[in-house]
């Protein structure tokens, strides 16, 4: 690979797809009784990689000067200099057009409803300069991910029950991790007014909050089984659910393996709990 590609991969952070997709696809497949067509499961595909670069392109645009201040994150390509403002604007462009082009070649229905996760996209990255609850923000934007997929094949609003659960669950658990990753910047964060839990209740607090928020997820997957999967072939996946959670939390002075390695397994471990309920019963 070129360095110019290099840079842009970078950029963008593909890699974090891993924390989308398997959500995307539970989604899809938790509303789909026979399996979606390929061809439906690419446009899935191209959607969410659309939608990821878009976020993460408005996320380093929104924060380039934050992100310049903090040692941790001023290598980063924006305010390290190794991509300008025109380029990383071009990114966030062909995020846009191919997640929108994605929705509009899925459904009519999906077109309508693309720029809801963007508006949520470009609102998340200010909310760390005036609430706390910013984490919850972070945790939105991931937990449209599974109603993404759901509408995808449903394409409508009607008894979305199982996807909204899925939706939940996503929703506490990637807050719960946005809180263990804000460990990394207490100090900052606290010195430059960011509002984060961290900051402002300080780590052994925040963590225990993220805690509590990752058993909350449990429950609610596990609500979903029960009203949903109903297979004791996908019991395990539950369980193992349960225990990287646990896992999570254990881990989490080693932001690295907590954050990124564990949650990137988590979510493909949701997936299998879904594909496994659905069609191995």
């Amino acid at each position: 690979m070129s360095r110019g590609f290099k840079k842009f991969f970078n950029f963008i952070k593909i890699e974090h797809i891993l924390f989308s997709l398997p959500l995307i696809y539970s989604g899809a497949f938790l509303a789909a009784k026979e399996p979606p067509p390929l061809s439906l499961l690419v446009l899935i595909l191209t959607a969410a990689m659309g939608a990821r670069t878009a976020a993460l392109a408005l996320n380093r645009i929104i924060d380039r000067e934050i992100d310049r201040r903090n040692p941790r994150t001023a290598i980063r390509e924006l305010p390290s200099g190794r991509i300008n403002l025109r380029e990383a604007l071009l990114v966030l462009a062909i995020g846009c057009i191919l997640y929108l082009v994605s929705a509009a070649l899925i459904s009519p229905f999906c077109l309508a409803l693309s720029p809801l996760p963007l508006l949520v996209f470009t609102v998340y990255p200010y909310m760390k300069r005036f609430t706390t609850l910013a984490h919850f923000g972070a945790g939105l934007g991931l937990a449209m991910a599974p109603l993404g997929g759901w509408f995808a094949v449903q394409q409508s609003a009607e008894n979305m029950m199982p996807g909204l659960l899925l939706s939940l669950f996503t929703l506490l658990w990637v807050t719960g991790f946005d809180i263990i990753y804000s460990t990394l910047d207490e100090l900052f964060d606290r010195e430059n007014n960011l509002y984060s839990f961290v900051a402002r209740y300080g780590k052994s607090t925040a963590l225990k909050i993220s805690g509590a928020l990752h058993f909350l997820s449990f429950v609610v997957l596990a609500l979903l089984f029960v009203l949903r999967i109903r297979a004791v072939t996908a019991l395990p996946f539950l369980g193992l659910t349960g225990v990287l959670l646990y896992l999570e939390h254990r881990k989490a002075e080693d932001v690295e393996l907590a954050f990124f390695k564990i949650n990137a397994a988590l979510g493909f471990v949701v997936l299998g709990m879904v594909v496994i309920g659905v069609y191995f019963p």
